[in-house]
């Protein structure tokens, strides 16, 4: 049942991938304005990121900006699910720049491992996609609770296009982590999504847009132990692209040294800093709707900075 209900889901996505750019495009703008108009649980979630993030910022500003961030969500998600569903040599056609990738390069011919470090920034799915088709990878991702989403997940980022060159590994327990190393050892590539909130226990806290934030000490670790390099990449929006569709720069840039340093605060406050640049080039393609602040360092009384205003009336 989970892959038939999987199937179906892609049938779909397929279906809406199939439409003009400039159709999804608009259609994304509409519900951009509907989530805006209703005052969505992404939507206050995005407000309350803004005021923690950027406090020095006028009301009327965030609120701009809140607008902006809606709408490039809007277009990420309809756009990455036809990139899901197109072949993959036409959707790196809309990677019109390409900015740094003789780092990856230079990496990768070293034979210590290269560890890629992707922020919520742009579309990670079409820097998944170019990772692919330039060398094999091992993706670490964290499984969605619903398991048709998990299956569908699979499926699309296992498309016939890079199947045999993208390994999936889920972030749960020590088997995840011991494939990972594996593949650095190997002087493989690993990708990950640095910015997303572990389970207490299993980060540190750091400074991220001036806020403490809960971060994963797993980068850190498996560059301290591997010697790998750390790089961070991402696929930026740009002007450019064809019949009101998208076009992409890609950009690779090194890391500080400090995110392998042994000490985790010392680590993820580098990581951080790391994932912040790229996130202030364009705060409207950053993933604002998600909840990077709910877990609070103990001791300090701080509370729960999205409860009860942001989760589901």
């Amino acid at each position: 049942m989970t892959d038939v209900a999987a199937r179906l889901l892609y049938a779909l996505a397929a279906l809406l991938g199939r439409l003009p750019w400039r159709w999804l495009m608009r259609l994304a703008d509409v519900l951009a304005a509907r989530s805006l108009r209703r005052d969505s649980r992404e939507a206050r979630v995005v407000r309350c990121n803004l005021e923690l993030a950027y406090p020095e910022l006028l009301p009327g500003q965030r609120e701009q900006m809140l607008q902006s961030i809606l709408r490039s969500t809007a277009r990420q998600l309809l756009g990455t699910l036809r990139l899901w569903t197109r072949p993959h040599a036409e959707n790196l056609a809309l990677i019109r720049e390409q900015h740094g990738t003789g780092l990856l390069d230079d990496a990768i011919a070293a034979g210590k491992g290269v560890i890629i470090v992707a922020p919520h920034h742009g579309n990670w799915e079409l820097l998944n996609q170019w990772l692919a088709a330039r060398t094999p990878l091992a993706i670490l991702y964290a499984p969605p609770e619903s398991k048709v989403g998990e299956a569908f997940l699979q499926r699309v980022r296992a498309s016939d296009d890079n199947a045999a060159r993208v390994t999936q590994v889920r972030a749960e327990g020590a088997s995840g982590v011991r494939q990972l190393f594996k593949r650095l050892a190997a002087g493989g590539v690993v990708g990950i999504l640095p910015d997303q909130q572990p389970k207490r226990g299993d980060g540190e806290f750091g400074p991220f847009f001036g806020v403490e934030a809960l971060t994963m000490t797993l980068v850190g670790r498996l560059a301290a132990r591997s010697g790998a390099a750390v790089l961070v990449a991402w696929c930026e929006r740009i002007e450019g692209g064809d019949g009101g569709g998208p076009a992409y720069a890609l950009h690779v840039a090194p890391t500080p040294d400090e995110v392998a340093d042994p000490d985790p605060r010392t680590s993820v406050a580098a990581l951080n800093a790391a994932i912040e640049r790229v996130a202030r080039r364009d705060p409207s393609q950053y993933q604002w709707t998600y909840k990077r602040f709910s877990l609070r360092p103990s001791g300090r009384g701080e509370d729960n900075p999205y409860w009860p205003s942001c989760y589901r009336r």
